[in-house]
């Protein structure tokens, strides 16, 4: 960890926030029945999509995705400003202060990006296909 170039984020972690991934950050979406637009995607001829639905969840999966790679940068930054703060010793309450805020913010953010489409999903799909997908999903 000591040599990381965050030190509060692992390469998996930036990679994962860098290509906008979701990391669980939807927990409280996913398994309460609002589906996701990568595994509605994924699970599409076992839901027996129609083409519109497959191409409103693209639609929905890629600006999901979009916004959430830009948010997964904005939580680099914030990590990596954090970090400089300790590692330059600049480090006092005032800056740390700010400079976790900024990082919870931009990580709140992100949150917020994945479970408002797992929100969007509800209205895609039935709710039999919602049904099918907590069965598929094993919830």
């Amino acid at each position: 960890m000591q040599s990381r170039p965050i030190k509060a984020l692992s390469e998996e972690q930036i990679a994962g926030l860098r290509d906008g991934k979701g990391m669980a950050m939807a927990m409280p979406a996913e398994l309460n029945g609002y589906p996701g637009p990568l595994h509605v995607l994924e699970l599409a001829t076992q839901l027996s999509l129609s083409e519109e639905q497959i191409a409103r969840t693209e639609q929905l999966f890629a600006e999901m995705r979009h916004q959430a790679r830009t948010a997964g940068e904005e939580i680099i930054v914030a990590e990596q400003e954090l970090d400089v703060l300790f590692r330059d010793k600049k480090a006092d309450p005032d800056t740390v202060s700010s400079a976790v805020t900024k990082a919870a913010l931009a990580q709140g953010k992100l949150r917020d990006v994945h479970l408002r489409y797992h929100l969007d999903m509800v209205d895609v799909l039935s709710a039999e296909q919602i049904s099918a997908y907590n069965k598929l999903r094993g919830y």
